[in-house]
């Protein structure tokens, strides 16, 4: 085949004919002002715009074509197949050569146009594979209904559109449908959700009801013989002119109908806008063959998208009332913490997304996407759970001594009462039968007496006192020192201490109600929650909720526990929710073992702890000053007034 070098008008450059013609390979193709030489001997073809002319240098061996000129008579079908051309000198000689030297230019054309419809083919492909990806990743239920419809819109180039949902039913057939979504392009529409029974009388319902698509070139027009109407009424009440009409069912993978996607208003032109019923029916066309076949695949997608999405809502509700099931597990185990747990979680989550907001500081990028700050609700929620492993009369003790302890050494305290005023009687007794009593003996016995009893009311009273935990390490115990070395003498003659050692170490704990054996086991909630969690095969999002609650009673300098681990292990989620912990176990005012710490107070005891290096000061900090502790005024008593002395554990 001989070369051909072609040469063409700027004013051409996107043309069919030059489009044509790049598609070739071993082509010279340039603009006119081309400065690359021509091959030797190469006859040349010159595309020129109307009114045109054919440069200076053309020779014996060029070829000049007029394109957008109708030509002289009627063209043949080739000409029609890619151009139309005018009469120039050398047009039977360019037609001829076309047909005979080079035919490959008219099946370029023909290539062109299959390309074309290749690249538009490949290019609904993509965006059918972009709504797919696009349906399959979105698990925000309201967000899904609105990308079905935008996307459906724009594959089928609609004006406007509604989507309508099935309402399962527990048992037969859905009855009703949900009005779920409504788009337009051309007016602002109002929207509100609403159900609709399922009746063959409308378009929607008579879809959901038989599964068939109705394809309507004109609403208004509708047959009279035909068992579903078309409402002008909502037309009329925005002010709008529904024209061509495509109602589709969404047919899930097993053939149920999962809702309805109503499409309205195919437009000639995507982008244009019908504001007014003329511009309705200048560009409103009807539905074609393949745009029925591309939005049933799309309604397929939808219908699939809108079950899964279902499905992970069901998945999301069931965990959620496991969440909420272990939760009260753990408050049935000790009501009197009850509430402590949402709380908790309510004042990290809280913390957190004020955290997420910090621009400058230790805190500035610190971003929760919404499953991470899930992921934080569900780790505060269930930071507590592992106390379903602890003794009950521990983790539900409410004084230093238990009650039973607390009754048998006040038991012990009367005794000794009863016992002296027994001797003291008895003395009175020898006295009185060996006739030598005298008024001061008398006296003597009942100011001894008195003072017996006043000083066992006072040590009573100061078991009474000491056996008051306290939240800070406070308290004289000298006292108590006084009463272990007391001792008395019971009705058998034996000797009895008031005070028993283990007793004294009980009532001696400085801080909170916990020996240091019940602290431990109190502790080891912590390793039963982590225990517990692990267990759970917890989403990727999810993943990291043991490590959270893990944490929870780590202090930044080692000193936390269960593992003594310090900052650069504590996870920043799990700092926040101790933050949230110890103000709420501070503040609480449904703890019998405890009053309640003021707010002022218990924020005080925040900043002293990071002061000393327990507590995050930045997250303490930001605790305060967003005012993150008001969060749960709603939800619990927080104590407001002044309390005597700030007493027991976090």
């Amino acid at each position: 085949m001989d070369f051909l070098a072609i040469r063409f008008s700027p004013r051409l450059l996107g043309t069919e004919l030059v489009q044509s013609c790049a598609l070739l390979d071993g082509l010279d193709l340039a603009p006119l002002d081309s400065a690359e030489p021509l091959a030797p001997g190469a006859p040349v073809l010159y595309l020129l715009a109307p009114g045109e002319s054919a440069p200076a240098r053309a020779g014996i061996d060029s070829y000049v074509c007029v394109v957008g000129e109708a030509a002289d008579g009627e063209p043949g079908e080739a000409e029609k197949a890619w151009l139309s051309i005018a009469s120039s000198s050398s047009l039977e000689t360019f037609v001829n050569l076309t047909r005979t030297r080079w035919p490959f230019i008219p099946v370029a054309m023909a290539f062109a146009r299959l390309r074309q419809e290749f690249d538009a083919q490949a290019l609904v492909l993509d965006q059918l594979t972009e709504v797919s990806l696009a349906l399959s990743s979105e698990h925000n239920y309201r967000r899904l209904l609105s990308l079905i419809l935008s996307r459906a819109l724009l594959l089928a180039g609609c004006d406007a559109g509604s989507l309508y949902l099935t309402i399962p039913e527990e048992e037969g057939p859905p009855t009703r449908l949900l009005f779920a979504a409504v788009q337009n392009d051309s007016k602002p529409i109002p929207f509100e959700e609403t159900e609709l029974w399922i009746s063959k009388s409308s378009l929607a319902g008579y879809v959901a009801a038989t599964g068939e698509t109705l394809v309507i070139d004109d609403s208004y027009t509708i047959p009279r013989d035909a068992q579903y109407r078309f409402n002008r009424a909502y037309d009329e009440q925005v002010g709008y002119r529904t024209k061509s009409q495509l109602i589709i069912p969404m047919l899930n993978q097993k053939g149920d109908i999962t809702g309805v996607l109503q499409l309205i208003n195919k437009k000639r032109n995507p982008s244009a806008l019908l504001a007014s019923p003329e511009e309705v029916e200048a560009e409103a066309i009807p539905f074609d063959a393949a745009t029925r076949g591309l939005m049933k695949t799309v309604g397929s997608l939808a219908a699939v998208a809108i079950d899964n999405n279902r499905l992970y809502q069901s998945i999301e509700r069931l965990f959620e009332g496991f969440v909420r099931a272990s939760v009260t597990a753990i408050e049935q185990r000790d009501p009197t913490t009850s509430g402590h747990s949402l709380r908790v979680s309510v004042l990290t989550v809280d913390l957190a997304e004020k955290a997420g907001r910090v621009e400058r500081g230790p805190l500035a990028g610190l971003r929760f996407t919404p499953e991470q700050l899930r992921e934080i609700r569900y780790a505060a929620l269930l930071h507590d759970f592992g106390k379903v492993g602890v003794r009950e009369n521990v983790l539900v003790k409410a004084k230093k001594l238990y009650p039973f302890d607390l009754e048998r050494l006040l038991t012990r305290l009367e005794t000794a009462r009863l016992c002296a005023e027994r001797d003291l009687l008895m003395r009175q007794v020898e006295r009185l039968m060996a006739g030598a009593v005298r008024p001061h003996e008398m006296e003597a016995f009942a100011r001894e007496l008195r003072e017996t009893t006043e000083k066992l009311d006072r040590f009573q009273e100061v078991v009474l006192r000491a056996d008051e935990p306290t939240v800070l390490p406070e308290g004289d115990f000298s006292a108590l020192k006084e009463i272990a070395a007391t001792s008395f003498t019971d009705r058998t003659g034996r000797g009895r201490a008031l005070l028993e050692p283990e007793e004294m170490a009980v009532l001696s704990i400085r801080k909170g109600s916990l020996s240091e054996e019940e602290r431990l086991e109190i502790e080891s909630h912590v390793t039963h929650t982590f225990h517990f969690l692990k267990q759970i095969p917890w989403t990727s999002e999810l993943k990291g909720i043991p490590e959270i609650a893990y944490a929870h009673h780590e202090k930044l300098n080692g000193r936390g526990y269960p593992r003594g681990v310090t900052a650069p292990v504590i996870p920043v989620q799990s700092r926040m929710m101790t933050v949230a912990d110890i103000f709420d176990a501070l503040s609480a005012s449904d703890r019998p073992y405890k009053r309640a710490v003021p707010v002022n107070r218990a924020l005080d005891i925040l900043r002293d702890e990071a002061g000393a290096g327990l507590l995050d000061p930045a997250l303490v900090e930001l605790f305060i000053e967003a005012k993150v502790y008001e969060t749960t005024r709603h939800l619990s008593n927080v104590a407001q007034g002044s309390a005597a002395s700030p007493p027991s554990t976090y």
